[in-house]
């Protein structure tokens, strides 16, 4: 009887490990419409957003303080850095971080967004689901079509529109987990964004006069 009574036990608490390891399992590949995808994209999103507002922070700090400033930000960074994260995240396919710097309604800031390393990607800018996040510089610049100042683009569409523009296109996997960004203003040189892999830094050039 008690050997019958332990083998049930067993079974018991085996089976209740067995449902849990496959909740954990479900729970942490990030399914499909799955709260643990939904709760990933927001996170992207947030650093997205932090990534925006930090490098507009450092060219407006740079802006404020005149030719030959310079300022210096550091940016934490988690699950930018993870192509896995992003491709279950956000659904996207050989993911890149786009970064580019012109405007949105009467001003102009940094652009930050995820796309596909091969053909267009969809981009919402407003919204629940917006996938592009953008913070406002008081430096008066549009750069979008400058292909002199990043050397690379990215193709969106935008309300069922492709437009070609111009800014970063970094790999995932290169980023440092804490990236620097260095702001110059030097106006013996024009409007330069450059990505050190090596160094860890976006390096960038403002020139309002040039």
């Amino acid at each position: 009887m008690r050997r019958g009574q332990s083998s049930l036990e067993f079974m018991f608490v085996f089976g209740i490990m067995l449902i849990l390891l496959v909740y954990s399992f479900n729970n942490t590949t990030f399914r499909q419409g799955s709260p643990s995808q939904g709760t990933l994209s927001m996170q992207i999103a947030l650093e997205e957003k932090n990534l925006a507002s930090s490098i507009s922070n450092a060219i407006d700090q740079a802006y404020a303080q005149g030719p030959g400033s310079k300022s210096t930000l550091h940016v934490r960074l988690t699950y930018l850095r993870q192509p896995y994260y992003l491709e279950k995240g956000l659904g996207v396919t050989d993911p890149r971080i786009f970064i580019t710097y012109g405007p949105y309604d009467d001003a102009n800031g940094t652009y930050v967004t995820v796309i596909n390393g091969t053909g267009a990607t969809n981009a919402v800018l407003s919204g629940g689901g917006k996938t592009v996040f953008w913070a406002e510089s008081f430096y008066q610049k549009d750069l979008l079509g400058n292909s002199s100042v990043w050397g690379t683009s990215a193709t969106l569409n935008i309300n069922g529109t492709a437009y070609t523009l111009y800014g970063l296109v970094l790999p995932p996997e290169g980023l440092p987990p804490v990236l620097t960004v260095v702001v110059e203003w030097n106006p013996d040189l024009p409007d330069r964004w450059l990505f050190n892999q090596s160094s860890g830094e976006i390096r960038i050039n403002i020139n309002p006069g040039g």
